[in-house]
């Protein structure tokens, strides 16, 4: 699907199906399908950890083009604590984003929320 109609017809399959609530707001353009593949991928990891580690109620997905950049953020209302190290699966994100030269922006303060912000670079 991703290929085919794009990050915003994906992410709203994927809220679709998610374990927990997930409300979905998408105004971006099609990027390089590499760039939509990292985005996808990190909003879809996102809300699998929310569901199975944060003990979330619910999810808020934002993705938008922001100047040069395509930003996702996932935020859940769980208890936080999310950290990105060595054996996590956050590290993991981070390396994709920084594959494709972008970054991970991970703010969990113990209480919560949890929000998961990965920014890569596109030209629309």
């Amino acid at each position: 699907m991703l290929v085919d109609r794009g990050l915003a017809a994906a992410l709203e399959e994927l809220a679709g199906r998610a374990a927990i609530p997930t409300t979905l707001d998408v105004v971006a353009p099609r990027v390089d399908p590499g760039l939509e593949t990292a985005v996808s991928f990190v909003v879809t990891e996102a809300l699998t950890n929310a569901a199975k580690h944060s003990g979330a109620a619910q999810a808020q997905v934002r993705v938008r083009q922001e100047g040069p950049w395509l930003t996702a953020e996932v935020r859940d209302d769980g208890v936080g604590g999310a950290r990105v190290g060595a054996g996590t699966g956050l590290l993991g994100l981070a390396q994709r984003v920084e594959g494709v030269g972008g970054r991970l922006v991970v703010d969990s303060p113990e209480g919560g929320p949890t929000v998961i912000r990965a920014e890569v670079p596109c030209i629309s």
